[in-house]
């Protein structure tokens, strides 16, 4: 059993999808626009938001971004409601501190940083960050990963 995340972005999916890629080395493996449903303009296949209104055509429908091996999706959802991320994070795991350092910089750019890149007692890197879509980001090295890393 996989659980994937699928986060809405409320109009700003395609936008997410670029930053990722740029920040992260995100992979865009699908991205679909409410004008590529090959029923569109059917009845019943509007895809209406509860105030009866249509989406944008160009919106992004579905989008699947490949994250260091983990999908991760998305949507512009039906562009409506506040963008708003709570009650969880993503977490990043860096291969090394300076990525660590490179990634917490990059998400961050512009936007709080909840938790400066520090040693902990679990991690010689960890650091907290909130993205300019408001998602929360945990960036760690692991020990085990850095004791590896240490031992070549």
């Amino acid at each position: 059993m996989t659980v994937t995340p699928y986060l809405f972005f409320n109009g700003r999916a395609e936008e997410a999808a670029h930053f990722y890629r740029k920040t992260l080395g995100a992979e865009i493996g699908m991205l679909l626009r409410f004008r590529d449903n090959p029923d569109a303009g059917k009845p019943g296949a509007e895809g209406c938001a509860a105030d009866g209104r249509a989406p944008d055509p160009d919106s992004v429908m579905h989008m699947c971004l490949n994250i260091g091996g983990t999908a991760v999706m998305g949507s512009d959802g039906m562009g409506n409601a506040p963008l708003k991320f709570e009650g969880f994070s993503l977490s990043y795991n860096a291969k090394t501190e300076a990525d660590a350092h490179r990634v917490v910089k990059a998400l961050g750019d512009g936007c709080e940083v909840q938790m400066p890149i520090a040693r902990t007692f679990f991690s010689p890197a960890f650091g907290m960050v909130a993205d300019r879509f408001g998602i929360s980001w945990m960036v760690v090295v692991e020990q085990a990963q850095a004791a590896a890393k240490a031992a070549e």
